[in-house]
């Protein structure tokens, strides 16, 4: 009787590319599937010490559907680093602007920050 467990390693998984229509999708459940990919949780040989995620490539990222009154209300924030640095931004100027940043922002918020960035886990990528 065998009992030993085989594993092939980083080596026998194969990224592939995943193509998604994020238009009427809502923001949150759309970037919960993608830090799903993005981490590589939807393949058997999934462990968390290796990065078996695959790439994904997002289109209409500027259709995302968002809730209630949320357009007008909710702001992105960023700072500098220097005092008085903050700067904020709405949701639709945003989305005009740049639509990739908005579902960049909440996939980022959704992987995980345990352990700094390796090399490897900077290979995670989202297209647009």
């Amino acid at each position: 009787m065998n009992t030993k467990t085989t594993f092939n390693g980083i080596e026998a998984s194969e990224r592939e590319w995943h193509l998604v229509d994020a238009s009427g999708l809502p923001i949150g459940r759309l970037a919960s599937e993608l830090a799903q990919i993005l981490r590589g949780k939807h393949k058997p040989q999934y462990a968390p010490h290796l990065d078996v995620g695959d790439h994904v490539v997002v289109i209409n990222a500027g259709k995302i559907a968002i809730t209630s009154k949320k357009p007008e209300q909710k702001m992105y924030h960023s700072h500098s680093g220097y005092p008085g640095g903050i700067k904020s931004e709405s949701f639709n100027s945003l989305r005009q602007r740049k639509p990739e940043k908005i579902i960049e922002r909440a996939v980022w918020g959704y992987l995980s920050r345990c352990k700094p960035p390796t090399p490897k886990s900077k290979s995670k990528r989202i297209s647009f």
